[in-house]
């Protein structure tokens, strides 16, 4: 399309202009310069008006950890348009043109923060993110939390914090598979204190990014291998009760803090986090890691998928199961079997909501029978993101 066009590091004063306005944020000259070393893993399009950008969106390649195995994704960021020519679908546009490139390069899953959900919901994208938030009194934490090993206070160290990183992210779904640039560009580029968690054997188990201001402690990320790591940590947090009243941390959905303290009665607020769309269902099925034991599908499952603003995803998918694996086989036309959105197939395949639960809401149809099928099918993992971008 004509009016789409590829942007690079020359259009970088109009692109930034763009996100300092549509964001309400100013970027000092340092900060600036930041900004446009991230932006060299982009891809931006501009929806162009007389030569000059009047809309845009960011493309970050990617990959998440999904039951373990990375899948390759495309981050939408930084969407935006001037307020002259909103309304006029140009983001529209720009959606499908990202979608499109994404399926040429192999990225089945995009994920996104969203300024509206309804917003990208009619664009296939749902709600797959949902994050904890933790506000809890010092003294609720102070206890003897009998974690075995010892706190080491440490300057960045990608390495040793990426090998604990990866252990922990593995244990979710959605967690981003972050390369060296991505922990200094993103994750370590503020100023705060690292603190590592090793056991008596001197192995590491944990690590925290934190600070401490203004009476709080602020845990910026936490990432244990087992719950010693964990523990130890939090013993850490409390001894600093005589320079914080409290603690704050985001935490997964399903986090199990509250079982573990005397007085689980503090501050806990859960909020909507990322959006996610499957991008390819055909590839995205063959990749995925299905449940498979010795008595399930027995016989074919078929799922018929409706993806109206990406339409060649949709048709049936049969779910075959030959030689101890699962065969994925397309026909265009529909089947009979369960029937979904793109997006709540994916809100099921990520694992943020179960098949019976959107069955028994009415958000997916077929017989009863075949949807216990899938929930038997599809692996219980948590999702979340730690990330931000």
């Amino acid at each position: 399309m004509k009016q789409i066009k590829r942007l690079n590091e020359t259009n970088y004063t109009d692109i930034f202009a763009l996100s300092q306005f549509a964001f309400q944020y100013e970027l000092s000259e340092a900060e600036l310069l930041k900004k446009r070393a991230e932006a060299a893993r982009h891809k931006i399009w501009g929806w162009m008006v007389d030569d000059q950008i009047a809309a845009k969106l960011h493309l970050i390649p990617l990959s998440i950890y999904l039951n373990g195995r990375q899948f390759e994704m495309g981050g939408i960021s930084s969407v935006a348009t001037w307020p002259e020519y909103r309304r006029q679908g140009m983001v529209k546009h720009l959606l499908k043109h990202a979608l499109n490139d994404m399926k040429e390069q192999g990225q089945t899953i995009s994920l996104l923060h969203p300024f509206s959900v309804p917003f990208y919901r009619q664009y296939g994208w749902e709600l797959t993110f949902m994050n904890q938030y933790y506000t809890i009194p010092m003294e609720k934490l102070k206890k003897d939390w009998k974690g075995e090993g010892f706190i080491k206070r440490i300057k960045p160290d990608v390495t040793l914090l990426d090998e604990i990183y990866i252990d922990y992210a593995k244990g979710f779904t959605g967690m981003i598979v972050r390369d060296e640039k991505w922990w200094e560009q993103r994750v370590l580029k503020d100023k705060c204190h690292i603190a590592v968690a090793f056991n008596k054997e001197q192995q590491p188990e944990g690590y925290m990014l934190y600070e401490v201001k203004e009476n709080i402690f602020r845990v910026k990320e936490m990432a244990h291998r087992n719950l010693n790591g964990r523990k130890l940590l939090l013993q850490f947090i409390a001894n600093h009760d005589s320079m914080a009243k409290e603690a704050r941390m985001t935490v997964p959905e399903n986090d199990n803090l509250p079982l573990l303290v005397d007085d689980p009665v503090f501050a806990q607020k859960k909020e909507p986090y990322f959006m996610a769309r499957i991008v390819d269902v055909g590839r995205f099925l063959e990749n995925y890691l299905f449940e498979l034991e010795s008595d399930v599908l027995l016989e074919p499952l078929q799922l018929y998928v409706e993806d109206e603003f990406f339409p060649i995803n949709n048709g049936t998918y049969k779910l075959e199961k030959v030689a101890g694996d699962i065969k994925v086989l397309y026909m265009k036309e529909q089947e009979n079997g369960i029937r979904c959105s793109v997006q709540q197939l994916t809100v099921m395949l990520l694992g943020y909501k179960r098949p019976m639960d959107l069955f028994q809401v009415g958000l997916i149809r077929g017989e009863k029978q075949e949807v216990e099928l899938l929930e038997k099918l599809i692996p219980k993992q948590q999702t979340f993101l730690s990330d931000f971008y």
